[in-house]
């Protein structure tokens, strides 16, 4: 029996000595991975990026050979030290890993490791406990379908274009036959001349040999010869149903901490990552509230501070109204997803649950909300109370309690399942 490894390494590097040093330094990797997520924007989460490793903790025990025997050495000018003496340790400051103040001698720079796109999303998908297929899923490229290119002089049997092919070789055969048609032509009639005007009998038997071998000639032109076989030739194209928006909503009240938002921003992720496995073009809009509405780029969606009540009626108004002035439905496929503690004050989460009923979910392809409560949870809230009547009622509106990233994938395993089962 003979293993042949064919798994694809790059140049100059080893497939088997990356994967194993991934995994003795998965610690290291996954905080800077997630130190990626928190500062990078959803659209640039599905690229790789670098790792630095301090030197230090790469660092190997090794063995050298060194003298053998009892013996001792004499080493002149020591001043300061006899004889069972501890010595110190040097003292030294940062600046890298040598252990040297910056600029006040040699040290070790930290060693940087490149993750590509698929270890990046490895990582990223294994704290949140996916499992093995969907991250798969996910990280694929996009479908393709085949596209018709034209026409290639090789490929197999059955792209055989036939049509193409006889055009081909007529083509060829009247190029080849034309000047030789044209000869043969001008030969035939300066023989009917020299017919009638009696010429001589020899002259007259060597222009019948010049007709003779342009017959000929022509004859042996093939019918059908190699260079005239074409091939229908199709190429890999991406195959998408439609464009798409997804709609980020979001409590930014004082009571969403960094926690929370980094929940919500994780859950955006792995939403835009399937629309873009399963459309094209897919937009993003940014919607934050506190007791007032406001469509925002994503650094302020997730970064700038907000104070104020919670009036989530806002946000979903605001929705309504960018679909109705730039996404028609007839046109795009209308995706949302709604991140909020669930502090809700008076009727806002009856008038919230209600619209969202009559006015977002007929346009919807799918609503997800996620409420992001503190670690320890005993009561309902507010807005999760009204909600809930919803989540039976419609199918198209998925709802979930994540206080922990692997509490994110049970709402998301929803979302598949329901769009393939569509």
């Amino acid at each position: 029996m003979h293993l042949i490894d064919r798994r694809l390494n790059g140049r100059n590097k080893s497939a088997v000595n990356r994967e194993r040093f991934i995994r003795r330094y998965k610690d290291h990797i996954r905080r800077a991975v997630k130190g990626m997520v928190a500062d990078r924007s959803i659209k640039d989460m599905i690229q790789g990026g670098e790792v630095k490793v301090p030197a230090k903790d790469i660092s190997e025990p090794g063995f050298s050979y060194g003298q053998g025997g009892d013996w001792e050495s004499v080493h002149p000018g020591n001043r300061e030290f006899v004889r069972g003496d501890r010595i110190q340790r040097p003292s030294g400051g940062g600046g890298g890993s040598g252990g040297q103040e910056p600029g006040s001698g040699e040290s070790t720079d930290d060693f940087v490791f490149s993750l590509s796109r698929d270890e990046f999303l490895n990582i990223f998908f294994e704290d949140l406990e996916l499992p093995n297929l969907m991250r798969t899923t996910l990280a694929e490229a996009q479908h393709k379908k085949l596209v018709r290119a034209g026409y290639v002089k090789d490929g197999a049997p059955n792209n055989l274009s036939v049509p193409r092919t006889m055009k081909t070789a007529l083509a060829r055969r009247i190029a080849l036959g034309g000047p030789l048609r044209e000869e043969l032509d001008a030969l035939q009639e300066m023989l009917a001349r020299l017919l009638q005007e009696a010429a001589p009998a020899g002259r007259i038997q060597d222009m019948e040999a010049q007709i003779l071998e342009l017959k000929g000639r022509i004859a042996r032109l093939p019918f059908l010869d190699d260079v005239d076989l074409r091939y229908r030739h199709r190429v890999a194209q991406p195959a998408p149903v439609a464009r798409a928006v997804m709609f980020c909503l979001m409590d930014v009240s004082a009571s969403m901490d960094e926690r929370k938002k980094d929940l919500a921003k994780r859950f955006f992720t792995l939403l835009y990552l399937f629309l873009t496995r399963k459309y094209e073009h897919v937009e993003l809009v940014f919607i934050r509230h506190t007791d007032e509405a406001e469509e925002v780029d994503e650094d302020t969606f997730f970064y700038d501070q907000r104070s104020g009540g919670t009036v989530v009626l806002s946000a979903l108004e605001l929705m309504k109204t960018v679909v109705a002035a730039r996404f028609p439905v007839s046109e795009w496929n209308i995706y949302a997803a709604q991140a909020s503690d669930g502090d809700a004050f008076g009727a806002d989460a009856g008038k919230s649950a209600r619209f969202l009923r009559e006015q977002l979910l007929p346009l919807a392809r799918y609503f997800a909300y996620i409420e992001t409560p503190e670690e320890e949870y005993s009561r309902k809230s507010p807005l999760w109370a009204e909600y809930e009547e919803l989540q039976g009622e419609e199918k198209n509106f998925a709802m979930k309690r994540v206080s922990r990233a692997q509490d994110i994938y049970p709402v998301f395993r929803d979302l598949f399942s329901k769009e393939h089962a569509g």
